[in-house]
């Protein structure tokens, strides 16, 4: 059984000129367009691949790899919005939907957001959604291990600082991460106390 929005491995049945046909069960053959085809694979090689769903909503494979796969969170740049949505940059061709239902604010270009990936129930499709507490583990102190892992890599990723501390609003805290003002506090806390950042009135900083 294939995994939808994850890696999976494939063997291959059939080359065409546009690259390679995978067996994909159930599914039946997927395409690995040639652009992504590694150098030396033959036909009854196994290969593995991320699989999502193209502009035709049809499976397709690719050999890149995605910043986040499905059942990850992950901080993603908003590439451009339309009527129905915000469409976040991945690293892959197609973006992330992610719809206006299941954003705190209205995304913006530039932007980027803590989102949780999942594959739509109704639909099937792959989309993110910024409503993240109903995937997060409902023991305080877990979820808040969890956020400091997530407050490390923004450092890192946003210039090494955060103008959010232990004194902002929590409307601010809970606008930019989706967390309560206690769950950033304890992140906060678990960082300093393992000295990876330092406090200031100006916010935190990575060490």
């Amino acid at each position: 059984m294939i995994k939808l929005g994850d890696y999976n491995t494939l063997r291959v049945v059939k080359s065409v000129d546009f690259g390679l046909y995978l067996d994909g069960g159930d599914e039946g053959e997927i395409l690995l367009p040639s652009r992504y085809v590694p150098e030396n694979v033959n036909i009854g090689d196994e290969i593995e691949v991320f699989l999502y769903l193209d502009q035709d909503e049809k499976l397709i494979a690719t050999t890149l790899k995605p910043f986040v796969k499905v059942g990850e969170f992950a901080w993603l740049e908003c590439a451009w919005t339309n009527e129905y949505g915000a469409f976040l940059n991945w690293g892959l061709m197609k973006d992330l939907f992610c719809p206006f239902r299941e954003q705190k604010q209205r995304m913006q270009k530039g932007q980027r957001y803590y989102v949780y990936v999942l594959e739509d129930e109704k639909t099937h499709r792959l989309m993110a959604t910024a409503k993240v507490e109903r995937y997060q583990k409902h023991n305080g102190y877990e979820r808040a291990l969890d956020f400091s892992e997530e407050l490390l890599r923004y450092l890192k990723e946003n210039g090494e600082h955060c103008d959010l501390g232990d004194k902002s609003p929590a409307e601010e805290i809970a606008q930019r991460f989706g967390v309560s003002k206690k769950v950033y506090k304890k992140a906060v806390g678990d960082l300093y106390r393992r000295r990876l950042i330092t406090i200031s009135d100006e916010g935190i900083t990575l060490v």
